[in-house]
């Protein structure tokens, strides 16, 4: 029954991060503006877990040093606030498919930042270091492919476009023009979706430093995200004046911010540690191919997204270089058990 709740967790998950994409995609072809809703998202995790990690941590957080707050709001500036704007910008250019294809190398920079800082190592003479650098690789060429090459353009049959802010039809010409304005700044998406990442992962290995001085795990995200929505305040009044923008009401917008705040950042947070500590991280990178899979699908059918054969073949890269750099991971982890296991006891002399 176990290994059943593991394995749904996952799905649940992805299709989580598949609802993630769909709208934020959706609020963002119907012109809401990209830093407005990173704030709104952010201010909305913020209301969930600052409560919650105060009733939960109250007792046993550490104190919090001046040097330690400062690190923990540089992270938030580098691996949320910049990042999730930065994937906004992106996400508005390319495709909600685009995104949850690239989302699969972020295990592969991340253990390539950590192998730049040095907290990773690579041994080139093992089946397991080949295969590491092997991943970066393929998903490197799977960015490039996407990036680069567009290829013959295939339609579904069935397009709903539900998520869609407009319903009229367009003319070809309409469409001629859509696809050669999104040629020009297809290639400038590709490459902020992989800079986005890259913090991303930058965040996710310098967290590991920082939680040695502050352990609290809930209280440490919580303040990530109560600083990081002061910080995306600060972006958004800078670069959106107009009142309108702000305001939200009864419709997808409103949907797309609560959506994303409290069930991204609450629900699918939480499972993520739940299924990392029953089955190990391993076992949840194996199911981000998932997402693309369910994203391009959605997408196709609700957005009314064109799908590109360089698209699938990148994001076919992707995922090959993803199961390499995982399989790399996870046979050193098996080679650094057996060799504790297999190493005698130390003897204890009178």
């Amino acid at each position: 029954m176990g290994e059943k709740k593991c394995y749904l967790s996952v799905v649940v998950i992805q299709l989580i991060y598949t609802g993630m994409f769909l709208v934020s995609k959706a609020v963002f072809d119907g012109g809401m503006n990209t830093y407005i809703f990173v704030f709104y998202r952010q201010a909305a995790g913020t209301l969930f877990l600052v409560p919650f990690a105060f009733f939960v941590e109250r007792k046993d957080s550490p104190p919090l040093s001046f040097l330690t707050f400062c690190k923990i709001f540089g992270l938030s500036l580098l691996g949320i606030t910049t990042s999730l704007n930065i994937h906004g910008i992106a996400l508005k250019y390319t495709s909600a498919s685009l995104a949850a294809a690239a989302s699969n190398c972020l295990p592969a920079l991340t253990f390539f930042m950590a192998f730049l800082l040095r907290m990773e190592s690579v041994n080139v003479r093992r089946s397991s270091g080949v295969a590491k650098i092997s991943g970066i690789v393929v998903c490197m060429a799977g960015a490039a492919t996407m990036a680069f090459y567009r290829g013959p353009e295939m339609r579904l049959l069935l397009h709903h476009h539900l998520l869609s802010p407009t319903t009229n039809t367009s003319h070809p010409h309409d469409d001629h023009q859509a696809s050669s304005t999104s040629s020009t700044t297809w290639i400038l998406g590709v490459f902020l979706l992989l800079f986005s990442i890259t913090c991303w992962s930058i965040w996710i290995v310098l967290q590991a430093r920082v939680l040695k001085s502050y352990p609290s795990k809930l209280s440490f995200t919580a303040l990530q995200c109560l600083l990081s929505s002061l910080q995306s305040f600060v972006v958004a009044i800078i670069m959106e004046r107009e009142a309108y923008q702000w305001k939200l009401g009864l419709n997808i917008r409103l949907l797309a911010v609560a959506y994303c705040g409290f069930v991204v950042t609450g629900l699918a947070f939480y499972l993520q540690t739940w299924v990392i500590q029953k089955k190990g991280p391993v076992f949840l990178g194996l199911s981000t191919p998932l997402a693309f899979i369910f994203t391009t699908v959605s997408a196709a059918l609700l957005l009314g997204e064109i799908l590109s054969l360089g698209s699938i073949i990148g994001g076919i890269l992707l995922i090959g270089g993803l199961y390499f750099v995982l399989w790399g991971k996870s046979k050193e982890e098996e080679i650094g058990s057996s060799n504790l296991k297999t190493t005698p006891p130390p003897t204890i002399q009178a």
